[in-house]
């Protein structure tokens, strides 16, 4: 099914790149890039779903390239960076989606799940970008985001989850700077608990839906979680011409919610 362009922000004929795509605010961020006419690459650790991601994106009339990534390789991580951007004739957009938590609290979390929370989110990121500035150095309109999360701003359990959102905020700032000479823009947009399903909130839901509701009613003013979506048109915004003189800042789309847990501290 062909698709026309809806957007209005000048996505059409770009070319984007998406980890973590496969599911939940990924796949929405790739949705809403095809639907402006972009051309995506979106990769994941698991095949299954990231074929069948694929095919839901090719059927909206989206030209998409999928692969198989281990964010935490450098190497799988280089070579999905150098096939998708073959595949696509180039790149425009960076979205280090991939990211995540191991471990418990500060007493029982071990070195190890610190250092791995930190590689999924932190680490994963550097690499990303790193390997992608060739490629977007030859881009009229290059830009990058990172997937952060309120939690980088505002504290609650794991410590290990939210002080490595905090440092992609942080380095979100530092490779805008850095990267400004080649037009490159660099910048982080942080959701608030997002609602879809599968998710982490949607299995919390179930389970104790009775906590669930106090925790809306106590943090949420809009009275709901966000959807997958409204974080991904803020992306494609950010990413776009619309946004070119954001550049290094870090975006909420929490709905003005408070504690990121649902933990009564």
């Amino acid at each position: 099914m062909e698709i026309q362009a809806r957007s209005g922000l000048g996505v059409e004929g770009k070319r984007a790149l998406v980890t973590g795509a496969s599911s939940g605010i990924g796949f929405a961020i790739s949705r809403e890039l095809v639907m402006g006419g972009c051309a995506v690459a979106i990769g994941a650790r698991g095949e299954d779903r990231l074929r069948t991601a694929q095919a839901e994106l090719a059927h909206l009339g989206g030209r998409v390239f999928a692969k198989p990534v281990d964010v935490l390789n450098e190497a799988s991580l280089n070579e999905f960076v150098t096939s998708a951007t073959r595949s696509l004739g180039g790149l425009d957009y960076v979205v280090a989606n991939a990211g995540g938590t191991v471990g418990g609290g500060l007493m029982e979390a071990t070195p190890d799940e610190w250092a791995e929370s930190y590689r999924l989110n932190v680490i994963h990121s550097v690499e990303l970008l790193r390997a992608a500035v060739p490629f977007l150095k030859e881009s009229v309109c290059p830009s990058a985001v990172f997937i952060s999360s309120i939690s980088g701003s505002k504290p609650a359990p794991r410590a290990q989850y939210g002080s490595s959102k905090a440092a992609l905020i942080y380095l979100a700032a530092a490779l805008a700077r850095e990267l400004a000479e080649h037009g490159i823009r660099v910048n982080c947009v942080s959701p608030g608990s997002i609602l879809f399903p599968g998710g982490g909130w949607d299995g919390f839901r179930s389970r104790e839906p009775e906590r669930f509701g106090e925790f809306i009613e106590r943090d949420l003013p809009g009275g709901r979680l966000g959807r997958a979506e409204e974080v991904a048109r803020v992306v494609t915004f950010v990413l776009s011409p619309a946004a070119s003189w954001i550049n290094g800042a870090n975006i909420p789309v929490d709905g003005a919610q408070g504690r990121p847990s649902a933990g009564g501290w």
